[in-house]
């Protein structure tokens, strides 16, 4: 009796319910982005991977979360931008503003604590020695008489 094969699902479900679900993350934080904020007592715990492709994490941060890091909207962020497939907010780190972006296939747990609500997704492919993403690359000093002029203030210092 020949054994025959398991159906092959061409349509992706689980991606696709995966890419739906992710949709309700997108949703929450324009309601958050929005000029009425973060609506009664909701707030967020989102976790990302650090390393997945199209995260922006300042190196020092990176330094102190290498795989993995978790973010609370609640009170205290600002200049949230909700993007079709991404997400980046500004949060204090040692009193210092730093700005993080993570595309929202990061995103591997969203929990709303008020409420219970919890959507945990698949950690995203990273490949072992990724390449660190390129710094800035610095800008040019201009040069001659465009540039910007040093004053000393020696001179009206009372001595």
């Amino acid at each position: 009796m020949p054994q025959e094969k398991p159906p092959v699902d061409e349509m992706h479900y689980e991606q696709l319910a995966q890419d739906a679900l992710r949709g309700v993350i997108r949703a929450a934080l324009e309601r958050a982005a929005s000029p009425g904020g973060i609506p009664g007592a909701h707030h967020f715990y989102i976790t990302f991977k650090t390393r997945a492709p199209g995260v922006s994490v300042p190196p020092d941060i990176l330094a102190k979360y290498p795989d993995e890091m978790t973010v609370v909207l609640q009170h205290q962020f600002w200049d949230l931008a909700v993007e079709p497939d991404l997400f980046s907010v500004m949060l204090k780190f040692g009193g210092m503003p730093k700005v993080l972006t993570a595309p929202y296939t990061a995103v591997t747990r969203f929990y709303d604590p008020s409420v219970q609500f919890l959507l945990q997704f698949e950690a995203p492919e990273i490949l072992e020695g990724e390449p660190e993403p390129p710094a800035p690359a610095p800008k040019p000093k201009p040069s001659g008489e465009d540039g910007p002029k040093v004053v000393s203030l020696d001179q009206f210092r009372k001595k």
